[in-house]
C-alpha cells in the first residue's frame, strides 16, 4: 500500500503562523511528550532557517560503580544502592560539565519515533512550510521595493529639498 501525505497531517500540529515563520509540534509515537519535537521554519533575507527544539537527556543509565544484587540483607542492599546511585549521579554530572568546560559543548542524542505516515507528513509539512515562508518573504521584499520606488518618485517630483 502506497502511503500519501495527509492534510491535516497525522502526528503534526501547526501551533503558530506569523507569515515569515511557522511552528509545528511533532508528537512521538511512544506517547512521552519529552520525546516530541517542536519545528520552526523561518524565512529572512539570508534564506530559510529550520530549527528543531527537543528535550535532551543524559545517559543516566551509565554507572561508574555497578550495583550489587547479591546482598541478602535488605537494609544493607538499600544502603548500598543509595550510595551508589548518589555516586553515579555525581560522576554523570561531572562528566557532562567536563565536556562543557573542556570542549564547549555536550553531545546528546534525541529520538522522536514516527510512523511511516507521520514521517511522510513531517517531510511534506517541512517542504510546504519552506515554500510558504519563502513566498511571504518574496512578497514582503517586493512590497518594500515598490514602496521605495514610490517614495523616491514622490521625492523627485516634489519641491521640497
Amino acid at each position: 500500500m502506497q502511503v500519501k501525505a495527509q492534510v491535516p497531517a497525522e502526528g503534526i500540529l501547526k501551533t503558530h503562523e506569523w507569515g515569515d515563520s511557522k511552528m509545528y509540534h511533532i508528537a512521538c509515537s511512544c506517547g512521552n511528550d519529552d520525546d516530541s519535537m517542536e519545528l520552526c521554519v523561518e524565512a529572512d533575507d539570508m534564506g530559510v532557517t529550520v530549527t528543531h527544539y527537543t528535550t535532551q537527556k543524559t545517559d543516566w543509565w551509565t554507572d561508574a560503580v555497578e550495583k550489587r544484587f547479591d546482598i541478602n540483607n535488605i537494609w544493607y542492599q538499600e544502603f548500598d544502592w543509595f550510595w551508589k546511585d548518589l555516586w553515579n549521579g555525581l560522576v554523570t554530572r561531572l562528566r557532562i560539565t567536563k565536556d562543557v568546560w573542556f570542549h564547549g559543548y555536550v553531545k546528546y542524542q534525541g529520538t522522536t519515533i514516527m510512523s511511516e505516515q507521520q514521517a511522510l507528513n513531517y517531510a511534506e509539512t517541512l517542504k510546504s512550510a519552506i515554500k510558504e515562508v519563502e513566498t511571504f518573504r518574496s512578497q514582503r521584499k517586493a512590497m518594500g521595493d515598490l514602496q521605495n520606488k514610490i517614495a523616491s518618485k514622490l521625492a523627485s517630483e516634489s519641491d521640497c529639498v
